[in-house]
């Protein structure tokens, strides 16, 4: 079986007995999804990068503890999770980050680019509105909206990543998406 067709759980336990490239194809297959997850959460591309490799660093010095029964990205994004929140913390700096990044994360997650220079102009402005608004969530909400709507998580999956009960996620990412139709109205 080639790396390619190989399951995260035969990757895992390769992983676990000492196969470096099994693990190098676990970092290929989801490297993407954990930059994103942790640019959505700290707003500073190098922040994001430096995160996201910590994590795979600390994920391979902890491979002999994954559960090769249970999805991989869950796993991983708990230690990610923590990575941001610890750097957030740390630095006290991370509204500064995310509305220096913000702007970036909406433009890179709407894949759109116009052409003409008006129609630029007001998808700019508009895009700058959106990040300002997401920025302006608390950090519980953030992170439920950059999951959902960014990461296209499903509820189930938000609520296994996180921790959080499935209520609880419901119960959030519908009092963020309240809050940024108030601030945005028709905007959007």
């Amino acid at each position: 079986m080639s790396h390619a067709e190989a399951t995260d759980a035969t990757l895992i336990r390769r992983a676990q007995g000492g196969d470096r490239a099994a693990f190098g194809e676990l970092v290929s297959r989801y490297m993407r999804r954990a930059y994103f997850g942790a640019l959505g959460l700290l707003g500073s591309h190098d922040d994001a990068l430096d995160v996201s490799q910590e994590a795979f660093i600390r994920a391979f010095r902890a491979r002999r503890s994954i559960d090769p029964e249970r999805p991989f990205f869950p796993w991983l994004y708990q230690i990610l999770r923590r990575l941001c929140f610890n750097v957030g913390r740390d630095r006290g700096t991370r509204r500064r980050l995310l509305e220096q990044a913000s702007p970036w994360l909406v433009s890179e997650a709407s894949g759109a680019g116009a052409v003409d220079p008006s129609r630029a102009a007001e998808q700019s402005e508009l895009r700058d509105r959106v990040a300002a608004a997401i920025q302006g969530l608390p950090a519980g909400q953030r992170e439920i909206i950059v999951l959902r709507e960014f990461d296209g998580l499903s509820y189930g999956e938000i609520a296994e990543v996180t921790g959080i009960p499935l209520g609880t996620v419901m119960s959030r990412l519908h009092t963020a998406r309240r809050s940024l139709a108030a601030k945005l109205g028709d905007e959007i």
